[in-house]
This record gives structure tokens, C-alpha cells and sequence, in this order.
């Protein structure tokens, strides 16, 4: 594991996140994602003495940095589990359904993507590992040489929209017959092979790793348990927003704040008014995205989309 810090993270959508939490100076808020603390360190100045921040992270190197922050600052603690975790974490400190706001920032972090020892990344050689947290689970090196080549294909194609993904599962299993992987390197050099046609812009890797390391930490399960969680956790007329970072995050994140805000589907015949569906949430506003500025500055931001929900 890497031990290496000087790794930088830019918070997306920074203002317009702290504007959708329509932050109470003496609220409680939790941050499902710490990351570098970014989002959480901002939050933490808007929030008066009497302010709680509660974070969360998989992730030991962010954990470490949360608990530099913990240190000096009485109004935070960090806890090193998914957020998807958080309705059990406030239950046990007694905290379960005071939340004035939930922010979620998923995906991965600039520090993981640009630090070869995580495995992370495609441009950048290093061990093929992509977990979150290196200490539990499957690393991507172990699933890759021991898959089977149709569910790697589907991995590719359902977590990566990869339109090659049987191709791409051909040549990794023709490979690893061979040799099995075990940097991240080789493994996009072979699915740079398979790649018949690169997108202009795009390392022809791209959406395969995506789809891995989707994959290997459960991202879109732990946002779908994580999205009831924070339901869970808040307290009436709380916050939830959510940054996400491609189509499959944003498409779930979307159909869940709509399904909660319409009720449960019911028969068009059914005598019963509007008024007594049971309505979890209030959407608020439209899908916000980066300023012309923000991506300029910062071209990882540009897939940004930044959603916001308050419940009712």
C-alpha cells in the first residue's frame, strides 16, 4: 500500500453543493465520501461550534487524512466504511434521523486515479488491485484471471458501456492463458488491442477499466443501498445531494429521487387522490452541471451532474 500524500484532489460542483445543502449553521450533516475532505472542510467552515460533520470512506488513505482533520476539529468524525453504511453507523451513535443533510461525491478520487500503487489507472502503470479499500475484497488482478470470459464480457459491457466487451473478454482470457496479469499496464495494453475503434480523446482502455473497478467495489450496489440510506438517516426537510460522474451513477441517482418523489407506481384506476400517495421526497431544481470555467480548470469535472432532493 502506497504511503505517498502528495497526491491533489479538486472538489466538483464545490459552491453549488454547499448551496444545495442549504446548510443550518447549527445542523448535522454527513459526507459519504470524504475522500481528501474537500467537500467536508468547506461544509465544516459554513457550520457554527454547535455544527456536526459525520464522514465516511473506504479508503485508508483518506481515512488517515480524515483523522488529521478529526485532530484539530471537535465537530467531525471519520469512519472508515461505504456509506451505504450510514443508517447503522447514526443508528449506533444515536443519531438516526437528526441529519440536516447527506452529500455523496461518488466515483473515484483524483489521489487513487493518479497514484500507480492503486491500480487504478490506465495511463499510469502499477499493480492491477482498483480497490477502494486494498485491505478487503477481490483485487482486480484476481478477478481478471479467474473469470470466466462471458462474465468478464458482461462486466465490460453492463459497468463499462463497453459495445467491445465480447472482444476485449477474448483477448484477455487468450492472454492470461499465457501469462496471468498483474500490472495495469499490460491489461490495457491488451484491451487497447481488442479496442476496433478508439474514440477521439479517449485512451481505448477507458470504459473497460471503468466497468472493473465498478465492478470490484460494488459502486453501483453500495449507491443504490446508500441513496435509501440517506433517506433513512435524514431528518424531515433534510438535504440529499449527489454528484456523480457518468451515465450509469446519474441514470440510478435520477430514477431514484423521481420514484421517491412521485410514490409508489399504483393502478390508473384506483380511487385515490394525489394527495394520499405517499411522497418521500421534494425535488429541488434542475440537474446542475459545471460552469464553462470549472472544466477549464479542472477537466476532470466535466462528466459532473450534480442532483438535489429534500424530504418531505
Amino acid at each position: 500500500m502506497t504511503t505517498q500524500t502528495n497526491y491533489q484532489h479538486i472538489s466538483v460542483l464545490l459552491n453549488e453543493a454547499l448551496e444545495g445543502l442549504a446548510i443550518q449553521p447549527e445542523g448535522l450533516y454527513v459526507d459519504g465520501t470524504f475522500g481528501r475532505g474537500g467537500h467536508s472542510r468547506a461544509l465544516l467552515a459554513s457550520l457554527a461550534p454547535g455544527g456536526r460533520l459525520v464522514a465516511f470512506d473506504k479508503d485508508p488513505e483518506a481515512i488517515r487524512a480524515g483523522n488529521e482533520l478529526a485532530a484539530i476539529d471537535g465537530r467531525f468524525v471519520v469512519v472508515q466504511r461505504s456509506f451505504a453504511d450510514m443508517a447503522q453507523e447514526l443508528k449506533d451513535k444515536g443519531l438516526h434521523g437528526k441529519v440536516d443533510g447527506v452529500l455523496l461525491d461518488l466515483g473515484v478520487s483524483s489521489p487513487q486515479l493518479d497514484d500507480p500503487e492503486r491500480g487504478f489507472s490506465f495511463l499510469n502503470d502499477g499493480p492491477l488491485d482498483m480497490r477502494m479499500n486494498p485491505g478487503l475484497g477481490q483485487s482486480a488482478a484476481d478477478w481478471i484471471n479467474s473469470a470466466a470470459e462471458a462474465d468478464i464480457a458482461t462486466v465490460l459491457k453492463e459497468y463499462g458501456e463497453e459495445r467491445f466487451s465480447k472482444r476485449m473478454a477474448r483477448a484477455v482470457v487468450a492472454r492470461r492463458a499465457q501469462e496471468p496479469f498483474t500490472r495495469t499496464a499490460d491489461l490495457a495494453a491488451v484491451i487497447k488491442e481488442a479496442n476496433p475503434a478508439w474514440e477521439k480523446g479517449k485512451h481505448p482502455a477507458t470504459r473497460a477499466f471503468q466497468g472493473i473497478r465498478i465492478f470490484i467495489n460494488r459502486e453501483l450496489d453500495d449507491l443504490a443501498d446508500g441513496l435509501r440510506a440517506a433517506l433513512d438517516v435524514l431528518a424531515p426537510g433534510g438535504r440529499l445531494v449527489v454528484i456523480s460522474f457518468h451515465s450509469l451513477e446519474d441514470r440510478l441517482v435520477k430514477q431514484f429521487m423521481r420514484r421517491e418523489a412521485k410514490g409508489a407506481p399504483l393502478p390508473r384506476d384506483l380511487p385515490i387522490r394525489d394527495i394520499d400517495i405517499a411522497v418521500s421526497v421534494n425535488l429541488v431544481g434542475k440537474a446542475i452541471k459545471p460552469s464553462a470555467a470549472e472544466v477549464a480548470a479542472n477537466p476532470r469535472s466535466r462528466s459532473a451532474v450534480l442532483r438535489i432532493a429534500e424530504k418531505r
